[in-house]
């Protein structure tokens, strides 16, 4: 069977194989245009309704996005370079997004924008992130800065990427791997459960990319019960749909639940708590 498809602007049939350029779809009001989405796609709510799904994240059904005949799929990071190599083979139109840091996340809020002929839409969302961020980050001045350890997996223990650094800093935290979060991949940025002990963090915030955190386990590792987060119990699990997907989730629930968590009283203990969407 051949593949033959026109190449339209903006385009039509939009496939998303990672959830950040759903959620940027909806805000702009261009939803109609997605034909497929991930299966890790669930902001906004109804999308697991509305759109079918196609892929996990490194795998797709190839097949079935082809059936869907898309005039353009977006993708992300390396860790896609396959799938995209084989829908490029397919010829289809792939534009693959690789953005690993708060700048990144905007430009591609812009850019998505720009490719479905709704810049001025995309430029207002991504202002008015822009301005939220200066305002939260202004109303840390001055206040104690608690150290911070974010903990993206814990087989090998992984520390936060470069988003989640900034929005860390951002909410008035400092995070005690900041030269790690420049590493974008994850390997890069594996950590020793002796360093982490070292950097004798006040606040642990973990986020196990799909996986629940379990609070209990984090606390019982050996020598740990002496670290201030530990001591004063908290370590609290922000969900990875929340933070982990770099897109409109981490700057609005991502940045709030940091911003709670840095919030709870300091210097007495309390339960370890998980902080989820309100939305």
């Amino acid at each position: 069977m051949r593949y033959g498809w026109a190449c339209r602007f903006p385009p039509e049939r939009i496939v998303c194989l990672t959830e950040e350029t759903v959620e940027t779809l909806y805000l702009l009001g261009e939803q109609d245009r997605i034909v497929g989405v991930s299966g890790y796609a669930v902001r906004p709510p109804q999308v697991r309704r509305e759109k079918p799904r196609v892929s996990a994240f490194t795998n797709a059904d190839i097949p079935k996005i082809l059936a869907l005949a898309p005039d353009l799929v977006l993708a992300f990071s390396d860790l896609q370079a396959g799938i995209v190599a084989d829908l490029a083979r397919a010829g289809v139109a792939v534009h693959l997004f690789n953005q690993r840091d708060v700048a990144g996340i905007l430009a591609m809020i812009r850019t998505v924008g720009a490719l479905v002929d709704a810049r001025d839409r995309a430029e207002a969302l991504a202002r008015g992130y822009e301005e939220r961020l200066v305002t939260v980050a202004g109303q840390s001045h001055g206040r104690p800065r608690p150290r911070v350890y974010f903990e993206e997996w814990d087989e090998p223990l992984i520390s936060s990427i470069g988003w989640v650094s900034e929005l860390v800093r951002i909410a008035g935290g400092d995070d005690v791997f900041p030269e790690l979060a420049r590493q974008p991949a994850a390997k890069d940025r594996i950590v020793t459960p002796e360093a982490v002990l070292a950097s004798r963090p006040e606040v642990i915030l973990a986020s196990w990319c799909g996986k629940k955190v379990v609070p209990s386990r984090i606390a019982s590792r050996p020598g740990w019960s002496s670290m201030p987060a530990v001591a004063e119990g908290r370590i609290v699990e922000i969900k990875s749909p929340l933070i982990l997907q770099p897109g409109p989730a981490a700057l609005t629930d991502g940045l709030d639940a940091i911003l709670r968590a840095l919030a709870a009283p300091m210097n007495r203990p309390t339960a370890p708590i998980s902080v989820q969407s309100h939305t």
